[in-house]
């Protein structure tokens, strides 16, 4: 799900670091923004609608715009806050995204609090906070997808030639079956064309990178052979590796 497909980002008000203390109690009625929030330390618990929503370092949370509702400080601590309007956004309730670490999304943070100082980062502010959206938006997307711990696993070792659905079903615990019907699902491809594709994709990088030999990049890429890289390079993209290799430097140039 893309939470945040066609939205329009119409305004940014300077972000700003709530200190929250513990025992804190807030009424707020109709959220003139809507609210970006991150955690620095400590937990903060929304009441809307009858329904609890938590707030701490191991989240994010959309705040809707035009929303009632109450929070208590359950621990101390500082919660970084943008509020913004926007159009084709259609929040209407609290979204609590996961977060696997916070530390990047923070440093966005303090680099669009930056840009507030200077006259001359208005596009950048913009640029930005979009992209903080779209890091969020894959976030979510990584905590909805039940093959994201295969998907992470293959990027991390994709040079390895031995990877099996045998060896990726066990990984989720589940069988090959389930597991080829995930990945149509989710990406309508089975397992062993989604690896191919991700190594030709991989070696497309490193052709056009100009520092690798062919037989380099072809372990590197996890294939069992030169001969077999080649063979399968040629069928995905037309090109042999050498040839793609010299049209991506012409085209550098």
């Amino acid at each position: 799900m893309n939470l945040f497909k066609n939205i329009i980002v119409a305004e940014i008000q300077k972000p700003f670091t709530v200190f929250s203390k513990k025992g804190r109690t807030e009424h707020t009625e109709q959220r003139p923004f809507y609210g970006l929030s991150f955690c620095l330390g400590g937990q903060i618990t929304y009441m809307f609608n009858g329904k609890k929503i938590v707030s701490n370092k191991n989240n994010a949370v959309i705040l809707p715009m035009g929303a009632t509702y109450s929070l208590h400080g359950d621990k101390e601590g500082l919660f970084p806050l943008i509020n913004f309007k926007a159009q084709n956004f259609s929040c209407d309730s609290f979204i609590v995204i996961p977060l696997d670490d916070s530390t990047q999304h923070i440093n966005d943070f303090n680099k669009l609090s930056d840009y507030f100082l200077r006259e001359d980062k208005y596009l950048q502010i913009f640029s930005l906070f979009y992209h903080m959206l779209e890091r969020l938006n894959l976030e979510q997307s990584h905590t909805q997808n039940p093959l994201y711990p295969v998907i992470n696993y293959l990027e991390k070792n994709i040079s390895n030639p031995e990877i099996t659905n045998i060896f990726l079903a066990k990984k989720l615990g589940i069988s090959e079956v389930y597991l080829r019907k995930l990945f149509s699902a989710y990406y309508g491809t089975t397992p062993r064309q989604f690896i191919i594709d991700m190594r030709i994709q991989k070696a497309k990088s490193l052709l056009t990178n100009g520092t690798h030999t062919i037989t380099s990049i072809s372990e590197e890429c996890g294939f069992s052979s030169l001969y077999h890289f080649c063979r399968v390079f040629k069928d995905k993209t037309g090109m042999t590796p050498t040839e793609y290799a010299k049209a991506g430097k012409i085209f550098q140039i």
